[in-house]
């Protein structure tokens, strides 16, 4: 494999920790202008592929049709933390859909972020269906196969004809066949796809930029799922988390995945990159997307700032004294 050394940590001066990955970047041709590792290094998007999964939904109009505001719409995108935020939102779209929690694949668990998931212990709160990162996904898709008449007992079967819809609307964006995409299953229990980072690249290109969306209802889909993200960064994900730290920026259209895939547009410049941790380290995305956009010499510093402050580059120990640093080593190659 041809990866990258991309980020370095050390305790004191001795070097304790590396991370290799693979970075893509293209252009709006989508040619492959910055690289670090292996452009074709193939990779599941795990929740990277949340915007494209989400194209037959905004297709069908789901948002319209039961009267969804464009925070709840944002959910069909989200890998939600169960903020009271998140559940409030969850929770009215079951209310205006009609949909039963225990529709739902996804399992009982509790929120993943800290607060909300102590507070649920505390108060003695069951685990449930909502709480799970993906359900709005789900919910989507149970919305989709209602309208569309399709069965909703088996909405996640990668046979089910919204889940071909899903994927084929990616393999298009993407630039890459159909038949050539790898599936397994997510977390989730959603079939998950497999395709090289340059597709990847490509598909995220057409986020930021939709004019080079030849189909018009794909575009109109595109442009409403992304406004949806921009309109609410904080949902995509929570407060103090890197998606939020990059969609708060209205020229950028992120989204991560588990075990370490990320792709980003930048709307104005016309560029996209994708990129894999390859120990699947999500922990490091800020330092690596920080010197991505140092690199490139990214106008925006605030979004910068921003990135630098989720993953400060000292390290420190249980009493907050700085014992280390983390570096970003990798210098892309331009094509």
């Amino acid at each position: 494999m041809n990866d990258s050394l991309l980020v370095e940590e050390y305790r004191g001066k001795v070097l304790e920790n590396v991370h290799y990955g693979v970075v893509c970047g293209v252009n709006e041709h989508g040619e492959v202008i910055y690289s670090a590792g292996d452009e074709l290094h193939v990779t599941y998007l795990r929740s990277a592929a949340k915007p494209f999964q989400a194209i037959p939904v905004a297709k069908q109009n789901i948002d319209g049709k039961f009267g969804l505001t464009s925070r709840e719409a944002a959910l069909f995108t989200a890998s939600h933390r169960g903020e009271s935020y998140h559940i409030e939102g969850l929770e009215s779209i079951l209310a205006k859909t009609g949909i039963s929690e225990e529709e739902l694949l996804t399992c009982p668990t509790y929120p993943l972020n800290d607060e909300p998931k102590l507070a649920c212990v505390a108060q003695g709160t069951p685990k449930r269906r909502l709480f799970h990162n993906c359900a709005g996904k789900h919910l989507g898709f149970l919305a989709l196969s209602r309208e569309r008449g399709f069965s909703t007992n088996d909405y996640y079967e990668h046979t089910h004809p919204a889940q071909q819809e899903a994927l084929e609307a990616f393999a298009y964006l993407a630039e890459y066949p159909k038949d050539q995409i790898q599936l397994g299953v997510d977390g989730c229990g959603f079939p998950v796809f497999a395709a090289p980072l340059k597709h990847l690249a490509i598909a995220y290109l057409k986020l930021g930029c939709p004019d080079l969306i030849e189909d018009e209802k794909t575009r109109e889909a595109v442009v409403k799922i992304t406004g949806w993200m921009t309109a609410n960064p904080d949902i995509i994900a929570s407060h103090n988390f890197i998606c939020t730290a990059l969609l708060t920026d209205p020229n950028i259209i992120a989204k991560g995945g588990a075990m370490g895939v990320y792709g980003f547009a930048l709307k104005k410049e016309r560029i996209s990159f994708a990129l894999k941790v390859l120990d699947g380290s999500e922990l490091v995305w800020p330092l690596v997307i920080a010197s991505i956009l140092e690199q490139i010499n990214y106008e925006n510093k605030e979004t910068i700032a921003r990135l630098h402050a989720l993953t400060p580059r000292e390290i420190k120990n249980d009493n907050q004294l700085i014992v280390g640093e983390k570096r970003a080593v990798f210098t892309m190659k331009q094509k």
